[in-house]
Order: C-alpha cells, then structure tokens, then sequence
C-alpha cells in the first residue's frame, strides 16, 4: 500500500494548485480523479466550457468586441451546432491535458477512480477498469467540487430537460429555451442562448436577481436582456412540466402564476450541492454544511485536523479564482510554508453574461445598510474614446467613496471586458485610494480605463454641486 504526504481528491483549480504546491515543497503527493478529464467544473462542467460558449456567441452574433469587424452571421438552428461548441470542447480538451501535465511535471502521482474513505488517513479507490486499491495520506484534501441540484419535480432527461451541467453537452440548438434561476448561471446562459437567436424565458421566483451585485448594475442588465427578447418572469416558479411524446413538439411548463411556457428546451439553474455523497464522511464524522458541503475553519480545516476542504466543496464563493488560492492556503497551514495565510480581504467577483459583470467592494446597498455617508460616480462606455472605436452603446462604471475622505469603497462594471479592467478597482478598493489617487494616473490612450478617470471626476462633481471637468 502506496504511503503519501497528502492525498488530494479532484483535479479543479482548488485541487490541482494544491497538489501542484505541495510537490514543489517537496512532498509525496497523490492526487485521485474519476473524470478522464482533468479540471473539475472549471474545465468539464462550467467556467471554461461556459466563458468559451460566451465568447463565442459574441462571435458569431457580432456584438460588442467583435461588432467592429461585422461577422454577424444569420444562423441555422439545427446546423450551426458543431460551429457553436466547437471552441468550447477545444479549450476544455486542450486545458485539461495542460492540468495533467503539470500535475505530472511536480512528480504527483495520479489515480484515476472514485475515492471512498476506509479510515482516517485510507482511501480506497475503485475503477471500472483497475482493481481496486488503497493508498495512505498522513493529510488530505477534499476538493471535488459540486454537482447541480435536482428538484424532485423536475424530469431530468439530459436532452430536453437541463441542468447545468448537461446543458454544454446539447445535440441541438434550441429555437426556445426556459430557464429557471436567475443567479450566475442562469443569467450567463440567459444571454448567451440570447445572443445566438434563441427565445428565451428567465423564470425567477423572487423580485430582483443577482443580490450579491450592485442592483443599479442589475437593473441595467434586466434592460439589455429584454432589448435582446430575453423575457423575465419574475416572482413565480415552475409547478411540473410535461415531456411531449413527439420530439418535434414543444415541453409545456406550468408556472406557478398559471401561465404555460411552449419552448424547445429547458434549463434548471438554480443550486447546487457538495459532491461528497460518494465519500463516505459519515464514516469519519466529517462536519456537514448546507446542501452537502463541507465545514471547515479559516485554514479549511475540517472537523478532523488532518482532513481539509477547498473550493466549490465548501460553498460560497465558489469561483475558480479563490477556490485555486484556498487551495493554496490548506498546503501553506498544513506544511507550515508560511507564503500564503490566507485570502485576502477583497477580490474581483465576475458575471460572464452579455454584457459582463465584475465588481469588488461595497455596493451601494452595502453602505445604506452600514449607514456610511458615501458619494457615487459615473462614466459610460460610449463616451470613451476606446469605447466609441468598440461601438459599445452601453454599459457604466459606478465608483462609491465615502464622502468624509474621498476613500474609494466599491468599483462596478457592466460592459464589455469587465471582468478585465476590474483589477485596477481591486488595487483602488484594497490599498483605500482616494478619488484624487484616480486623478493623478496616467492611462494609455485610448483604453477603457478612462472610465476611471471621468467616474471619479464625476464623483467630485455629485459631492460638490459644481461640474468638474476631466
């Protein structure tokens, strides 16, 4: 029986930038994988496959970015399939050799299988192709990710009937789509189907969407998904639906306000759940969260000093970004390498809708809420000059500071490449710069990072009462 250091289950970011640490210091380390293809959610199931499909439906539409080379193209729903996914499967077969790669380049061993615990420090793996065996880690690492959750009254069919997951493996492009959940996934799929020609209906059952994100940023991209035919049905669910017997007949969805939806297909976006059914945590007594998730403490300890948890596994946030550096952070606590404490107090959150969504800090709701006195400002990315040259008709930057000392406390971004130039606002907000800190950089021109400068511009106007030009 094979003996390691640690023994890491899952290759996603959390679990392969553990892995991958650890040997760089030195250790024996093992790593176990049940998917031939390496990279967890963010290369099989979600923020790879998903940005790429985002990507190209800008492509393919003409907006945005690419709407100033005009390759707007009228598109054949039952053809225009392999055109659609094929860049999504490229980058998720060519990112996932690159994971094993480095995996095996630190001199981790791999294991693929399912991993169960048998004891405290054993684990057995199991395969349809290889015997079983067992391997020892004096520390391990849970980051197997997450699966969708599935309503009891939902008919999953994984053809016409959707989760998440299935929905990157589709055979046909839907003429019209339902999809019920409008948070991350369901808004990023909302607009991208929209961008392709697919009727879409967003179905929410609360009154607003996104509550994590400035909700003037939320409203705006509502307004840009209706003008795209997106409809949003908002406070109301999903009853039952019928599956008809002819594939050419649309699923009728019954809602719970009594209208019935007709529509090609069907995508169910709302949750998802700890993958830890199949470890057997209950044979340790491992501390369970919500919907299957582990517990841990700050160093993603678990209950059981020995056994960690990292990334989608433990819960929010859940995005690839932190779920690498928590990952990070287990190994620098367990070997005592003292690089990487802990995560620090900000971070970029990014939407990989149509348009994009990134932000860091406090919205506005955040500092009513804190009773803060803050200001606002603005800038548009039409008057840009970068802007212009994109032909971006829309999307703002919205800059919150606090009135006394002009520290800036919030950045927000709706608009093309938000999810980029949201980093400068990440240094704004982090080392508490003020709007006059804006004023005094020098940006190449032209970019979108003018936005900065005219937002905080207008901040000092809205705090003055007198116009401030930039």
């Amino acid at each position: 029986m094979h003996s390691y250091d640690l023994i890491v289950i899952g290759t996603g970011p959390a679990g392969e930038k553990a892995a991958v640490k650890a040997a760089y210091f030195g250790h024996k380390v093992a790593i176990i994988e049940k998917n031939p293809v390496f990279g967890g959610a963010e290369v099989v199931t979600g923020t790879l496959p998903s940005k790429t499909l985002k990507e190209t439906a800008l492509y393919f539409s003409g907006k945005y970015e690419k709407g100033l080379f005009s390759v707007g193209r009228e598109l054949d729903h039952a053809a225009t399939l392999e055109d659609f996914m094929y860049r999504k499967n490229y980058v998720t077969e060519s990112f996932s050799q690159e994971i094993k790669e480095n995996l095996m380049r630190h001199g981790v061993d791999i294991y693929l299988g399912s991993a169960r615990f048998t004891g405290e420090h054993t684990l057995s793996i199991t395969s349809s192709s290889n015997p079983p065996q067992e391997i020892i880690g004096r520390y391990i690492i849970i980051a197997t990710g997450s699966y969708p959750y599935h309503p009891s009254n939902i008919p999953f069919d994984n053809v016409r009937v959707h989760d998440s997951d299935s929905i990157l493996q589709i055979q046909w492009l839907p003429k019209s789509l339902c999809i019920v959940g409008a948070g991350v996934i369901g808004c990023e799929y909302a607009t991208i189907f929209a961008a392709m020609g697919t009727k879409v209906y967003l179905i929410h059952d609360k009154s607003k969407i996104l509550p994590q994100i400035d909700q003037e940023l939320a409203q705006s991209l509502i307004t840009q998904m209706q003008e795209e035919g997106v409809e949003v049905l908002f406070d109301t669910t999903i009853e039952h639906i019928e599956i008809p017997k002819e594939k050419q007949d649309p699923l009728q969805i019954f809602l719970q306000d009594g209208k019935i939806l007709k529509t090609d297909m069907y995508l169910f976006a709302a949750g998802r759940s700890g993958n830890t059914a199949a470890l057997g945590c209950d044979l340790l007594g491992l501390k369970m969260g919500k919907r299957e998730t582990l517990a841990v403490n700050a160093q993603y300890r678990t209950n059981i000093d020995h056994i960690y948890a990292v990334g989608d596994v433990i819960g929010f946030p859940s995005l690839a970004s932190t779920s690498m550096d928590q990952g990070r952070v287990a190994v620098a606590h367990i070997f005592k390498t003292r690089d990487l404490q802990h995560l620090p107090s900000y971070f970029p959150y990014g939407i990989y809708t149509i348009p994009e969504i990134s932000m860091v800090g406090m919205t506005e709701e955040a500092m009513i809420e804190s009773k803060i006195p803050y200001c606002c400002g603005q800038s548009r990315y039409a008057d840009m000059a970068r802007g212009k040259i994109m032909g971006a008709k829309n999307g703002f930057m919205k800059i919150i500071f606090e009135k006394d000392d002009l520290i800036i406390r919030g950045v927000h971004i709706i608009g093309p490449i938000a999810t980029e130039i949201i980093h400068f606002g990440l240094e704004l907000v982090e080392s508490k710069q003020t709007l006059y800190d804006v004023i005094g950089k020098v940006f190449n021109f032209p970019t979108l990072h003018d936005l900065y400068k005219y937002a905080a511009y207008d901040g000092l106007s809205n705090l003055t009462g007198h116009k401030v030009k930039p």
